[in-house]
């Protein structure tokens, strides 16, 4: 029986009674935790607390162990249910007993929020929070739930701790409830940096961010409540509650390093690769026992690396793409930079190595002063006093440059350039590519701000773009290319006037950059597709050099690379001619070395060569050709080898390309646009072999147009619709898209090496997979996706 709150001055002895709302009664591990989490933590603090028996009938509905639905997910979901009864029969249990035994609910259960405001629970502090409670986008008619906002309260004050909205903006009409529903707050805190932006810009009012309520307690509070596993053996604890991802390749490269096995905890469904043993079966406290007695932990959940820092075990965890992108705005980054160890966040420049130890003493003495500081929080809120200053030291952010985002950055090199003092060097990162590093003798000029093409990026031509298909008349030129000899007959041209052309070379096979040629056997090495990004190196500042003395210049790249040249030079040039590629993205060069070391590994050989496109079997049959010192050769179509597999899939490209903004005709930033002309119609009677090659040229400029003009009298030239050219070459109206297996193979790349990366990722799957592969239309792989995710 709860006792009515009087006015009257109460004794010391006096025990502050509170009432927590939260999503308790839901079956996920996280939700429960959390719940129990709080509960215990008033109480620790000297207040009675009991949890508002509030259950929405959704909750109770997704709680069930069958669907009963006709969506194709929930088909597929109950079946793997009745091959797996027994043991989700236990799991359902589990919960439920956990729910009954160690949380203090109301005398009375609630529905609706029609009941609990007609009927509301008397305390003298009500406590919102945790979880996603203030999100309305995950509620039936997507509004706020008002139960959840304390709207219900007659009497008493309001506190929330830990709330999270669980989006990243708050449009109208949203901003203006949400300031309503907490004009009568007393004290707001949030669970996240966006959450007390969002709360901040809704209602005008601070709110302070504090520990998810799992870390409110103690390891040994946690080690209370847990079930010892049957495993007596060491074991790698895998708990994902989304696909595995760059989790599943850490998993198995600890396995393989140690001998320990892999058990997984369902949370998704689908078994990882190299796990000896799915657990369905555990409830809450089994799920603790599991962390609790876990040699090392993989994961991909929140609290599976919060209880795995709660019982000081070894981790990795990874972040969605979202989170990826910005990681400052991500709930787990943030935690585990508070907590000195975010080199645990797999797929980051600062991941730690794969078997790197953990500093757990320090790590626990920062978790204690945030345990120390949320339940000072905590404690003054629930009494009412003034919220005491946050204790935990923010460092100050970096000085330095603003330069452009991980994922924006293409790596063209401009801001490295165009630095007076050198302060920027461009240093190979994680996965291979070349990212700007600035060094402490930046002056902050921010001169690399001005050049950088992605911070402020060009505006749209007006000017018409036409398109060409051309092959070189010169029988040899055109032999010696990759496709009609385009480039050939223009580099040409340029050298002939006494110029200079620059262009990527490919060294040994497996090194590409960019150098100078001011003849024809140094131009030699620039034909040919390079299907690997190239080091710009200072060949931006050799072209300046040469352009002030009013040599003639040619220089190739890719768009992104013309585009850092055009901002690096900051003016136009008459004597500068500029050709970008059709581009279908920039492999990673760490990729392209680690492929032909492992061909070299088989072949016993080095390689002193490669050809991406041997157009020796023909234009439309290119073939990946290695050739070895001696002389022998190594030849395959381009797509049968691992390397031209993992190209096509995008599975290695630079995290840029899949939003590149050059994959529009009027922000072409060259005179003129390279490619094979793989769409031009068979309709067009051409006087020329086409299996000899065509390409493609987009005269994007005047200057383009007067140097096609130019070279004419060297090519057989034929205008075609520029449609005709986006249809056989679509990279120039849409990026690639971004391969879902990315991540997962740079962190199979990073932690277990090529060779097992290149077994698990680029080797053609079994024969029944690739008959479904053709049968099976992309609409159809995407719905069988949908239901196996």
């Amino acid at each position: 029986m709860i006792l009515p709150i009087t006015d009257d001055k109460r004794s010391d002895s006096y025990m502050i009674r509170a009432g927590l709302i939260t999503f308790h009664f839901a079956h996920h591990y996280g939700a429960q935790l959390q719940a129990y989490a709080t509960m215990r933590a008033i109480r620790n603090l000297g207040k009675e607390c009991e949890i508002i028996d509030f259950r929405l009938p959704h909750t109770t509905r997704t709680n069930k162990l069958f669907k009963a639905s006709p969506n194709p997910r929930a088909v597929a979901s109950d079946a793997h249910t009745a091959l797996h009864y027994k043991s989700f029969q236990t799991r359902y249990e589990r919960f439920e007993a956990f729910v009954d035994t160690q949380m203090r609910l109301s005398p009375k259960r609630y529905t609706s929020f029609a009941e609990l405001k007609a009927d509301p629970p008397a305390y003298d502090v009500y406590v919102a929070g945790s979880d996603q409670i203030w999100n309305p986008f995950i509620y039936a008619d997507r509004q706020f739930e008002p139960a959840f906002l304390l709207d219900f309260v007659k009497e008493g004050r309001k506190i929330s701790y830990a709330p999270s909205l669980g989006t990243p903006t708050l449009p109208a009409p949203y901003d203006e409830q949400l300031k309503g529903y907490l004009a009568s707050f007393d004290a707001l805190s949030a669970r996240e940096d966006k959450g007390r932006d969002l709360i901040r810009a809704a209602a005008g009012r601070e709110a302070r961010v504090v520990l998810d309520p799992t870390l409110l307690l103690t390891g040994a509070d946690w080690g209370e409540l847990a079930v010892e596993p049957k495993y007596k053996d060491p074991y790698i604890l895998c708990y994902c509650v989304s696909d595995p991802g760059e989790v599943a390749p850490y998993a198995l490269a600890l396995s393989e390093r140690t001998g320990w096995p892999i058990v997984q905890l369902a949370g998704a469904r689908r078994k990882i690769p190299g796990a000896k043993e799915v657990v369905f079966d555990a409830g809450p406290r089994e799920f603790l026992g599991l962390f609790q007695h876990a040699a090392c932990v993989c994961t991909n959940s929140f609290h599976g690396a919060v209880f795995s820092v709660q019982f000081s075990r070894p981790f990795f965890t990874s972040m969605s793409p979202k989170e990826k992108a910005n990681p400052t705005a991500s709930r787990i980054y943030s935690l585990l930079s508070r907590l000195g160890c975010a080199d645990r966040v797999i797929g980051l420049p600062s991941t730690a190595d794969v078997e790197a130890p953990m500093d757990y003493d320090a790590i626990q003495k920062r978790l204690a002063e945030a345990r120390a500081d949320a339940l000072a929080y905590l404690d003054a809120a629930l009494e009412g006093r003034p919220i005491p200053p946050e204790q935990v030291v923010k460092p100050a952010p970096a000085k330095g440059p603003n330069l452009c985002s991980f994922e924006a950055c293409t790596g063209c090199a401009a801001c490295a350039q165009v630095c007076p003092v050198g302060a920027i060097t461009m240093t190979e990162d994680h996965e291979g590519f070349l990212r700007p590093t600035v060094g402490k003798n930046c002056i902050l000029c921010r001169k690399c701000e001005g050049a950088c093409p992605q911070l402020s990026p060009s505006v749209h031509s007006d000017c018409a773009t036409d398109a060409w298909a051309l092959w070189a008349l010169d029988s040899q030129v055109r032999a010696a290319s990759t496709s009609g000899g385009a480039f050939s007959l223009l580099a040409k041209r340029v050298l002939d006037q006494g110029g200079a052309v620059f262009g990527a070379v490919l060294e040994q096979g497996r090194t590409a950059r960019h150098v100078c040629a001011r003849t024809e056997q140094e131009l030699a090495p620039m034909r040919g597709s390079k299907y690997v990004q190239s080091a710009i190196g200072n060949t931006f500042r050799q072209a300046r050099e040469l352009l002030d003395l009013g040599t003639p210049v040619l220089f190739t790249g890719t768009a992104c690379q013309i585009d850092g040249l055009n901002r690096y030079l900051g003016r136009s040039y008459d004597n500068l001619l500029t050709v970008d590629l059709v581009c279908h993205g920039v492999p990673s060069p760490k990729v392209l070395r680690s492929f032909v070391e492992q061909t070299e590994k088989k072949a016993k050989k080095q390689v002193t060569s490669l050809k991406f496109r041997d157009k020796s079997h023909g234009w439309k049959k290119a073939h990946l050709t290695l050739t070895f010192n001696g002389g022998k050769q190594q030849s395959a179509p381009l797509y049968q080898t691992t390397f031209g597999r993992g190209f096509g899939m995008g599975i290695f490209l630079r995290p840029c390309c899949a939003k590149c903004p050059y994959t529009d005709l009027h922000r072409r930033p060259a005179d003129l646009t390279l490619g094979d002309f793989w769409g031009l119609s068979e309709q067009v009677d051409l006087p020329t072999q086409r299996d000899e090659g065509i390409s493609l040229v987009l005269a994007n400029t005047e200057k383009g147009r007067a140097v096609l003009k130019a070279i004419s009298g060297r090519a057989g030239l034929v205008e075609r619709p520029v449609e005709e050219a986006i249809k056989g070459n679509p990279r120039l109206a849409s990026p690639s898209a971004p391969s879902p297996k990315r991540a997962a193979f740079f962190a199979s790349l990073r932690a277990r090496g090529y060779e097992a990366t290149e077994k698990t990722f680029l080797t053609p799957p079994p024969l029944p997979y690739r008959a479904a592969s053709k049968v099976l239309t992309p609409q159809m792989k995407a719905a069988v996706r949908k239901v196996l995710k």
